[in-house]
């Protein structure tokens, strides 16, 4: 009895192995079926910037159904080609993390067209406390003395003059996946000629300040500035020179008399022993 029961078990884990060997024979042949295409990836961390080299290189098979639009299949099509963004080790070359053929190495690879870049001198609070990092994005603060006119005393005045400015490099730094705070001396920007003529003004004539602002927020807000005198509350006070003083007024004349017109007749009136004078 107790052979026949040995026997059944032996007998169901055979079959129990043998429908496991079947089982991983047909996912295997699946597998093998599955078309695929040689895709151009990453061997190693490449820094925006960079010149892409065959050392950096390597192919992978990539399902047919889902190669990235814009990917490479020979390392030789990516020969002196520049990145224009961070890649990561294993990740997809594309056309559109590349800067255009001919493009030299360096910073000037990842500037937009139609932008410049323009460094400019920060301490420890003017960059933010080294918040202002490679891809974020930040407002110009300048605080300068406003001209008056002749006569009158330059007013202290502090006001935005960029908005949304993005910060290419700190210091010799364009690494974009590093979110650690740096201290640095010199903050890189990406700015509009005309923009770039308003900030070397801004620091020419007063002190700069970068006000750090979220990557997604897109809006911008004009505002006039502001004033010592209105920071706090001051009322404004007119100089001497703008009061207007009010115009004489004319003082009333003295009205004359109407001269006394001489009597022409009067008649003498006796009454009750009482004299009196009466004109015509």
């Amino acid at each position: 009895m107790k052979n026949i029961k040995a026997i059944g078990l032996l007998l169901l884990a055979l079959l129990t192995g043998l429908a496991a060997a079947v089982y991983a024979t047909g996912w295997v042949s699946r597998q093998g079926g599955i078309a695929s295409n040689k895709v151009v990836v990453a061997a190693v961390d490449i820094e925006l910037g960079s010149r892409v080299n065959a050392q950096m290189l390597s192919t992978v098979d990539w399902p047919s159904g889902s190669v990235p639009t814009g990917a490479f299949s020979d390392t030789k099509a990516l020969a002196d080609r520049v990145v224009k963004v961070g890649v990561l080790r294993g990740e997809a070359l594309m056309e559109g993390k590349l800067a255009p053929v001919g493009t030299q190495g360096g910073l000037s690879a990842v500037i937009a067209s139609g932008k410049r870049a323009m460094t400019v001198r920060v301490n420890d609070v003017v960059g933010v406390a080294g918040f202002a990092l490679p891809g974020n994005y930040v407002d110009v603060m300048v605080n300068a003395q406003q001209d008056k006119g002749r006569g009158e005393d330059a007013l202290q005045i502090s006001k935005t003059v960029l908005e949304k400015v993005l910060v290419l490099a700190v210091a010799q730094e364009a690494n974009r996946d590093d979110t650690k705070p740096k201290v640095v001396s010199a903050v890189t920007l990406e700015l509009s000629l005309e923009d770039s003529e308003k900030l070397d003004l801004a620091r020419s004539v007063g002190t700069l300040s970068l006000v750090l602002r979220n990557q997604m927020d897109k809006t911008t807000v004009a505002t006039g500035g502001i004033t010592k005198g209105q920071l706090f509350g001051e009322k404004n006070i007119v100089p001497v020179s703008a009061v207007v003083a009010p115009p004489p007024t004319a003082r009333p004349q003295p009205r004359r008399a109407a001269p006394a017109m001489a009597p022409s007749n009067c008649v003498e009136v006796i009454q009750n022993a009482a004299r009196s004078l009466t004109c015509f």
